[in-house]
């Protein structure tokens, strides 16, 4: 009667484990980390990492053996409904910063580490930001080239006009200039809708990368992918075990996709 009791609670546990295994499985998100500047500024900002501390988050990944993964391998992965490769990370830029060729891209290199830059096309070549040489040395490196806009305006703020403009003209130019297909596309300040979604696949994008806005807290939609700032302010080793751990969405506030701007080019 013991023996058969006994049983009957492994079977109940390993029904249960077998249960929370699943429901785990569903809530796993592979992360998306999100840069900006990489550059010793005072007083701190929120959209600036320290080429120190973006070396040390480098190192962190290395250490733990993160596989680092190319965006266009997760969206790849997502949309043909593949299990998400545990402990994964992909590494993105927003804006195209001078910064992220002369300090980002050594330590990238240097650990051969993939990553995207969702470059503004109008500011390329001009005082602060990449230029067409620097990118085409980049992709040569694994770096790809993505596309954040023309002039990076809060796209649920301006016209259908001026969305269209914004999507198609970026990814024409960037394409024309450097010679690299541009796949991906962030929205400026991950402010969108089901118009700006639409116009990014018609402009033939493979994917779209917001921010924390955005519905879907599990990044099954390519073209809302919910990223995780990363700054100076992440100092310690138990943040980026939180927030690179895969179940970092469950826990944050979600932001509607329209709503006022986060912050401006700088």
């Amino acid at each position: 009667m013991k023996k058969k009791i006994w049983l009957l609670v492994l079977a109940a546990v390993v029904v249960i484990a077998g249960g929370i295994s699943w429901w785990a499985s569903r809530q796993y998100v592979v992360p998306i980390m999100m840069y900006h500047h990489v550059a010793d500024v005072s007083p701190k900002r929120s959209d600036t990492v320290s080429p120190e501390r973006f070396h040390w988050h480098m190192t962190y990944l290395k250490k733990h053996h993160f596989n680092v993964l190319p965006l266009r391998t997760l969206v790849q992965i997502i949309k043909q409904g593949k299990p998400l490769p545990r402990k994964s990370v992909v590494i993105t830029f927003d804006d195209g910063y001078e910064d992220n060729y002369t300090q980002a891209f050594p330590v990238l290199k240097k650990y051969g580490f993939p990553a995207t830059i969702f470059v503004i096309s109008d500011v390329v070549n001009t005082k602060g930001f990449l230029t067409t040489e620097q990118m085409r040395e980049m992709y040569a490196g694994g770096i790809d080239i993505g596309s954040h806009t023309r002039a990076h305006p809060y796209l649920p703020d301006v016209s259908s006009e001026r969305r269209r403009e914004e999507i198609f003209g970026s990814k024409a130019r960037l394409e024309q200039e450097t010679g690299i297909k541009v796949s991906s596309f962030a929205y400026p300040s991950g402010g969108f809708d089901e118009e700006i979604k639409k116009l990014a696949k018609e402009a033939g994008y493979d994917s779209a990368c917001t921010t924390n806005r955005g519905y879907d807290r599990f990044n099954r939609d390519v073209y809302e992918l919910k990223r995780i700032r990363f700054s100076d302010q992440d100092d310690r080793a138990d943040y980026l075990w939180m927030k690179l751990g895969g179940f970092y969405n469950l826990f944050r506030k979600v932001k509607v996709p329209s709503g006022p701007s986060e912050y401006q080019v700088k």
